[in-house]
């Protein structure tokens, strides 16, 4: 049996808006995708190497960052994450981050798509961290006080994720640096119409201590919360931004990432706890470890997740999105994209 001739597939370009339209209210859903993917990853069915960071000596506020990866299942499917980080444009109006996805034929090589990524970002991380703080909270009393530190977008879409998946709070805290912030995502939860007081508290301390779910998701560079006395409670918490965190916190915790190896660069919280105990063992797991009945975690501890952030997560989004898009006939493909298709002309 003759195996069929390689054709290079249509290239595709999709919008923000078309990316928006296809997850939009499929919270659950696209937890399960995240998990699956944490599971093929877990057992090795994955291509994950570093990300790569571009610094700028004019801008040390800035990056952006690249991270290739590979993804087997159904998905099946190569590519790169390309985001950048400028925090400077809040002060504009602008949003910090912006993206593109590169989707990859795995046969061929070929991009066959384009799409706009901060939301693939954004719903990646956002479904990460509803996963964790379900099976984070599993043997211990659910949370009913969630606490926001850094009120953006990140934080927005993890709180849509979190009560898209069947959480409600009898109380929501907010506190950010920029009151403006802080009031702006008081207006977020107000008409959205989500249940339970609302709190702008007005110190990381009050927040920390009142909340039993806590969010971190800051633009933070380096630890700013070194305090160990403030999670006395045993909090669950979603260390979304990873440098948050002061070392010794992180010693008196359960500490689950999503890749051990990935966690432990560039300067993240748990990278300077390395670097400090000179050994690894204050890591106890990943989420696919706790997933898989691996490690269990204590109810006498707080249990804090630290996400680098997998390119194969986005890969995996951004593959559901290309095919959503696919079904429904709206692929936007620009026509002889690539035009030297013959080897010799």
């Amino acid at each position: 049996m003759t195996e069929s001739p390689l054709t290079v597939p249509p290239f595709a370009v999709i919008s923000g808006a078309r990316v928006r339209a296809a997850l939009h209210g499929r919270e659950k859903h696209l937890v399960a995708v995240v998990e699956e993917t944490y599971r093929l990853h877990g057992a090795g069915d994955s291509v994950n190497p570093p990300s790569s960071f571009l610094r700028f000596p004019d801008r040390p506020a800035s990056r952006m960052i690249s991270l290739p990866a590979s993804i087997g299942g159904e998905a099946r499917v190569d590519g790169l994450k390309w985001i950048s980080s400028f925090p400077e444009n809040v002060a504009s109006g602008l949003p910090r981050a912006s993206a593109v996805l590169i989707l990859n034929d795995p046969a061929t090589g070929y991009p066959f798509a384009c799409l706009e990524s901060s939301i693939i970002s954004a719903t990646r991380t956002a479904a990460s961290a509803a996963s964790a703080a379900d099976w984070l909270s599993r043997g211990r009393p659910r949370p009913v006080r969630v606490g926001f530190f850094g009120a953006g977008l990140i934080a927005r879409y993890i709180h849509t994720f979190l009560e898209g998946t069947g959480w409600s709070f009898d109380e929501i805290g907010v506190h950010d640096l920029s009151a403006d912030s802080a009031a702006g995502f008081r207006r977020y939860l107000e008409q959205s119409g989500t249940a339970g007081r609302i709190i702008v508290h007005r110190s990381a301390e009050e927040l920390i201590r009142q909340s039993d779910l806590v969010v971190f998701a800051t633009i933070a560079g380096e630890p700013h919360v070194d305090d160990p006395s403030w999670f006395a409670h045993n909090p669950v918490v979603l260390h979304i931004s990873l440098r948050d965190l002061a070392p010794r916190i992180l010693l008196a915790s359960t500490n689950i990432v999503d890749d051990v190896e990935h966690c432990l660069h560039a300067a993240t919280s748990p990278h300077l706890t390395e670097q400090l105990t000179g050994n690894r063992d204050f890591l106890h797991g990943t989420l696919d470890d706790v997933m898989r009945g691996r490690v269990t975690i204590p109810a006498d501890r707080p249990a804090v997740f630290s996400p680098f952030g997998l390119g194969v997560l986005d890969l995996a989004v951004g593959k559901y999105v290309y095919d959503e898009v696919a079904r429904s006939r709206q692929l936007q493909v620009i026509d002889d994209f690539f035009h030297e298709l013959r080897r010799y002309g």
